[in-house]
C-alpha cells in the first residue's frame, strides 16, 4: 500500500514495544454485528467511568473495565465477563449469525442504516468471526459479513504489537465518534475498506494519551483535476489522538484526508506528512479533508449518565484551520440503566449542506456509493450536497421473564433548500423534488436458548423519497460453549445481585438550572470587502442545564446546554468543557469552551468560549454567577436568493456577550 504508512507503523511499534511487555495484542468486538450484546457492553463502560470516543472496543478495554462495573451492576457485569470469555483462549470462534427476512414495500434502492451497506429489501444475513493467537503479541483474525450481492471480509486482520502500539492489517472497521448511531466521519454505513492501523488500546502517560492512525485504499472515484475527469482510487489516511485527564472526562480530534488516485494528484508520502498537518494548505485544493473534535462526560451518581458531542467540519474557515467549516454538531446523552430494568439513549446530528460531497472527488467520501459517515446522508439524491437533522431514541428493556427487548425511533429531515451550481439559484417549492420525512421504528428481542441467542427483529418505515419498507426478521447467534453462555434467566436472584447494584452518589456532583439574561452585541460579516455590520447591546433571556463533577480537590468539570434569544434569533450552546475552581471562599471562576448554533435563515455554526465567576451559596444551593461568552464567526452558508453576492459562499457572525444569572443546584 503506497502513502509510506508501513515504515512508520513498523518505526512506532519497535518504538512502543519498548515501553511493556506485559501486555499484548488484543482482538476487537464486533460493531453492529451483535447490536444486543454491544448494548450491554456500551453500559459497562459507562458505569465503569470509561469515556469512550470511538469504536471497535478492544477486549482487554472492556476487560479492564469489569471490576469497576461489578461493584455497579453485578448482573450487566457477569453477562458481559461471560461472553468475553470467548476471547480467553488461544484460538476460538467469537461471533457467528444468521438471519432471515420477510420484506415488503416500495423501497428497492435504500440501505439498512449503518448495517455495511445491506439493501433494505435483501433477505439474508451471514457473519463470522473468529481468530488465532500462536503469540502474547500475534493475532490472526478471520471474519466476514455477506448479504445477497455482496461478501465483505470484516473482521479479517493480522494483529501484532502490545498495548501500546499494535499494527493492524486487513478489514479492520473504525468508528470515529462518541455516538453510537451517527458517526459523521467513519461508521458502518458503507462496507469495510482494507488497511494498514497503528493504535494503542492502553492509554500513554499521565494525561491518558490515545492514538489510533490508518491508511486505506479506497473504491473506485470519479475523478475531476487539472481539466480531466478520470476514474481512480483514492487512498484515505486518518489520524485519532484523544487524552483523558480526569477520571470520566475524555477529549479528543480525529482528520481524514482523501488524496491521489487520479492524473496529476499528488499521492506521495512526502505530500501525505507535508500537508495532512496544513488544513489550509494544498490539501484543500488537491484532496478532500473532514475533521472533528469529540467529548464524552460520565456523571456517576445513583442515575448515571454519559453526555457527548462531536463537532465536526469538511474544511476550515475564515478565521484559521481550527474552525471548522460546513459544520456537523452531534449530541447524546446515555443512561445506562433506569431502576431495575431500563436504559435509554437519545442523540442529535445535524449537518450543513456539502458534506460527503466534492469537487475533485465527485463521488464524494463514499465506498461503493454509500457515504462513510453518517447513515442520513444516503437518504438523499446521489452526490447531492444537501444537509439534515436527525435523532434517535432507544429504550432498553430486561424484563424479568428474561431476553433484552430493544425499542428505538430514527428521524430525518433533510434541508428544504438548495444551491444549484454557482448560481444560488432558489426552488420557492423547497428542493426542486420535495423530500419527504424519514422516519424508521424497530422492535428487537433476543435471550440465550442453549448453545444459542435466538431473537427477532422488526423494521419500519418511510424513506424521504416517500417509500415505504417493512422487514421481519429472524436471527440465531453463536452463545459461546457451555462455559461462556449468557445467563438463561437474567432476572434471577443470582444474576441481578444486591438490590438494583447502583452505589451511593461520588462526592463533589452536581446538577444545576441557571436562569438569567444576556447582554450581546453581534458583529456581521456578510461579504468580503463589505463593512462589518455591529448591533447595539441587546437584553435577551438566559437558560442553561448542566452538570459537573469534582475531578481534583476545588476543582469541578462538567457539561452544559445553553439556550439564549439574541436579537430575536435562537442561540444553543453546548459546553463541552466547563471548568469551575472553587476558593477557600464563596469565590469560584471558570473557563469553558462549547460549539454553538445561532438559528439565522440557515443555520449558523462555530466555537464559543469565555469564563466568569460565581459567588457560590447567596441562599443554600443558590448560586449567582457572572461571565463573558465569546462566539467566534458563527459561518452561515450561502443558499437563498436573499444571500449577498460575491465570490465568498458564507457570511459569519460573531457574538460577545455578558451573562448574568442565578443557579440552582440539586
Amino acid at each position: 500500500m503506497r502513502g509510506g504508512l508501513l515504515p512508520v507503523a513498523a518505526l512506532l511499534w519497535a518504538a512502543g514495544a519498548t515501553l511493556a511487555h506485559a501486555d499484548g495484542a488484543t482482538a476487537y468486538l464486533p460493531i453492529n454485528l451483535e447490536p444486543e450484546m454491544e448494548r450491554q457492553i456500551e453500559r459497562v463502560l459507562i458505569l465503569a467511568d470509561e469515556p469512550i470516543l470511538k469504536r471497535p472496543f478492544a477486549v482487554e478495554l472492556v476487560r479492564d473495565a469489569l471490576p469497576a462495573a461489578c461493584r455497579v451492576d453485578a448482573a450487566l457485569c457477569h453477562r458481559v465477563e461471560r461472553y468475553l470469555e470467548r476471547y480467553s483462549r488461544d484460538y476460538a470462534v467469537t461471533h457467528a449469525s444468521a438471519t432471515g427476512t420477510l420484506t415488503h414495500g416500495k423501497d428497492k434502492t435504500g440501505v439498512v442504516p449503518n448495517d455495511y451497506g445491506m439493501p433494505i429489501d435483501d433477505k439474508w444475513q451471514l457473519s463470522a468471526q473468529g481468530y488465532v493467537q500462536p503469540s502474547d503479541y500475534l493475532i490472526a483474525s478471520v471474519g466476514g459479513v455477506a448479504y445477497s450481492g455482496r461478501t465483505v471480509p470484516v473482521g479479517s486482520l493480522l494483529s501484532f504489537g502490545d498495548h501500546y502500539a499494535q499494527v493492524d492489517i486487513g478489514y479492520r472497521n473504525h468508528w470515529w465518534s462518541p455516538m453510537t448511531d451517527s458517526s459523521s466521519l467513519m461508521s458502518t454505513e458503507a462496507p469495510t475498506l482494507p488497511s494498514v492501523t497503528l493504535s494503542n488500546y492502553e492509554p500513554l502517560t499521565r494525561l491518558g494519551l490515545q492514538y489510533e492512525l490508518f491508511l486505506a485504499r479506497m473504491t473506485p472515484n470519479l475523478i475531476a483535476y487539472d481539466g480531466k475527469e478520470a476514474t481512480g482510487n483514492p487512498h484515505l489516511f486518518g489520524l485519532q489522538l484523544s487524552i483523558e485527564p480526569f477520571p470520566g472526562w475524555s477529549v479528543g480530534v480525529n482528520r481524514l484526508l482523501q488524496y491521489g488516485g487520479g492524473d496529476g494528484l499528488p499521492d506521495s508520502a512526502k505530500f501525505l506528512l507535508r500537508d495532512f498537518f496544513r488544513p489550509g494548505g494544498q490539501s484543500q485544493n488537491q484532496g478532500n479533508q473532514e475533521a472533528s473534535y469529540v467529548s464524552r462526560f460520565i456523571f456517576p451518581a445513583k442515575v448515571p449518565f454519559a453526555v457527548y458531542f462531536q463537532y465536526a467540519g469538511e474544511n476550515t474557515e475564515d478565521g484559521g484551520s481550527y474552525l471548522l467549516g460546513n459544520s456537523a454538531l452531534s449530541a447524546g446523552i446515555d443512561f445506562p440503566t433506569l431502576g431495575k430494568y431500563f436504559d435509554v439513549t437519545y442523540e442529535f446530528s445535524e449537518w450543513q449542506n456539502t458534506w460527503y460531497a466534492n469537487f475533485i472527488f465527485l463521488n464524494g467520501m463514499t465506498t461503493d456509493g454509500l457515504v462513510d459517515g453518517n447513515w442520513g446522508a444516503d437518504q438523499r439524491q446521489p452526490d447531492s450536497g444537501v444537509g439534515a437533522r436527525s435523532q434517535m431514541l432507544r429504550v432498553g428493556w430486561e424484563p424479568s421473564f428474561g431476553g433484552y427487548l430493544e425499542e428505538r425511533v430514527r428521524t430525518l429531515v433533510n434541508q428544504q433548500y438548495v444551491a444549484v451550481a454557482e448560481q444560488r439559484e432558489y426552488s420557492p417549492g423547497g428542493v426542486p423534488f420535495a423530500y419527504h420525512h424519514y422516519l424508521d421504528f424497530t422492535l428487537r428481542y433476543s435471550r440465550p436458548w442453549n448453545a444459542a441467542v435466538v431473537g427477532g427483529e422488526l423494521l419500519t418505515g418511510q424513506d424521504v423519497f416517500g417509500q415505504k419498507f417493512t422487514r421481519l426478521s429472524g436471527f440465531v447467534r453463536y452463545g459461546g460453549d457451555a462455559r461462556t453462555r449468557q445467563d438463561e434467566n437474567p432476572g434471577s436472584d443470582d444474576a441481578i445481585g444486591a438490590e438494583t447494584g447502583l452505589t451511593s452518589d461520588v462526592h463533589g456532583l452536581e446538577r444545576f438550572v441557571d436562569i438569567g439574561v444576556n447582554a450581546s452585541v453581534v458583529h456581521a460579516n456578510l461579504q468580503e470587502r463589505e463593512p462589518i455590520e455591529s448591533t447595539k447591546t441587546g437584553i435577551d433571556p438566559h437558560l442553561a442545564i448542566g452538570a459537573r463533577r469534582e475531578v481534583a480537590p476545588d476543582n469541578d468539570l462538567g457539561v452544559r446546554l445553553e439556550a439564549d434569544q439574541v436579537h430575536g434569533h435562537n442561540l444553543i450552546g453546548v459546553r463541552a468543557v466547563d471548568y469551575r475552581y472553587r476558593f477557600d471562599n464563596p469565590l469560584a471562576v471558570g473557563l469553558f469552551i462549547g460549539v454553538a448554533r445561532y438559528d439565522l435563515a440557515t443555520p449558523a455554526y462555530s466555537i464559543y468560549y469565555g469564563g466568569g465567576a460565581q459567588w457560590r451559596d447567596i441562599l443554600p444551593k443558590w448560586d449567582l454567577g457572572l461571565e463573558y461568552r465569546h462566539d467566534q464567526n458563527l459561518a452561515r452558508d450561502h443558499l437563498l436568493p436573499s444571500d449577498p453576492p460575491g465570490l465568498r459562499p458564507d457570511s459569519f457572525y460573531k457574538i460577545d456577550g455578558e451573562l448574568l444569572f442565578v443557579s440552582r443546584r440539586f
